[in-house]
């Protein structure tokens, strides 16, 4: 089964595999949303039962919730555990200092949340997710359906006075309808091409009234482990300017192929 995943699924395992090997006997987990994400819940699954690993979790939307469930992980709620040890999740796009852009997947909210209630935040990404600068992947902007033409003008007058490439703004949809988050809420995505100050405009967004939280993670990240299709990992953790490769075998994870239908 292995030998089937395209060298891009490849990628998602290995970095999902690798950042596993982070988690300790006893702590509360984060877990992250998306594609990615999805390949971490089943490593984290397989090296609890596996391994005899005893960690908590709590996830960043429904669809995690079911899955780690589904897998036998234990799901509790935030506020039962108030803190986390550490946090695994997928982005979008990151640049070189491991600013981020998140909600892809549209659970952006729930994923800062749970991120920032964490001692440490660890991103898996392929290595096309890398770039320069960031933009080129549309920003989710996650906001109330009230007036949410209003808000989505206020954001398109707003974006003149910052240094983006582009200002295109739309609503996400899912079918005929607006697609609507874990919460609720609306989500705009932002084409921006080229995002000059990221930090800059996270506040920015933030400020304007309708907007719940946007999808720019800025000093949040701290190691990203990054994976190539051949079985490739890069490790960079931003605080200590450590860069760590190595690689991952695939042949040897026959059993959590072996659960995917």
């Amino acid at each position: 089964m292995a030998a089937e995943l395209s060298p891009i699924d490849q990628a998602k395992f290995v970095a999902a595999r690798r950042s596993v090997d982070f988690v300790e006997s006893g702590m509360k987990l984060g877990l992250g949303t998306g594609s990615t994400a999805a390949w971490m819940v089943r490593c984290l699954a397989e090296r609890v039962r596996d391994d005899g690993l005893e960690v908590t979790c709590v996830a960043t939307s429904t669809r995690t919730v079911d899955l780690a469930r589904s897998c036998g992980l234990k799901v509790v709620s935030l506020d039962d555990v108030k803190w986390l040890d550490l946090t695994i999740d997928g982005a979008d796009e990151f640049d070189q200092n491991l600013n981020l852009i998140k909600g892809g997947g549209a659970a952006l909210l729930q994923e800062k949340i749970v991120a920032t209630a964490s001692d440490r935040m660890i991103v898996i990404a392929d290595a096309a997710k890398e770039v320069a600068q960031l933009g080129a992947f549309p920003l989710p902007v996650e906001v109330v359906p009230f007036g949410w033409q209003t808000t989505k003008a206020l954001i398109e007058e707003t974006l003149y006075s910052l240094d983006v490439l582009n200002r295109e703004v739309s609503l996400r949809m899912a079918g005929d309808a607006p697609l609507r988050t874990d919460e609720g809420h609306f989500l705009l995505d932002l084409n921006l091409k080229r995002i000059g100050n990221p930090r800059q405009l996270a506040l920015v967004l933030n400020q304007i009234p309708g907007v719940v939280e946007n999808g720019l993670f800025i000093d949040i990240c701290d190691v990203v482990v990054i994976g190539q299709g051949d079985g490739r990992v890069t490790v960079r953790d931003i605080n200590s300017g450590r860069i760590e490769n190595g690689a991952v075998d695939i042949t040897e994870s026959r059993n959590i192929f072996a659960d995917l239908d």
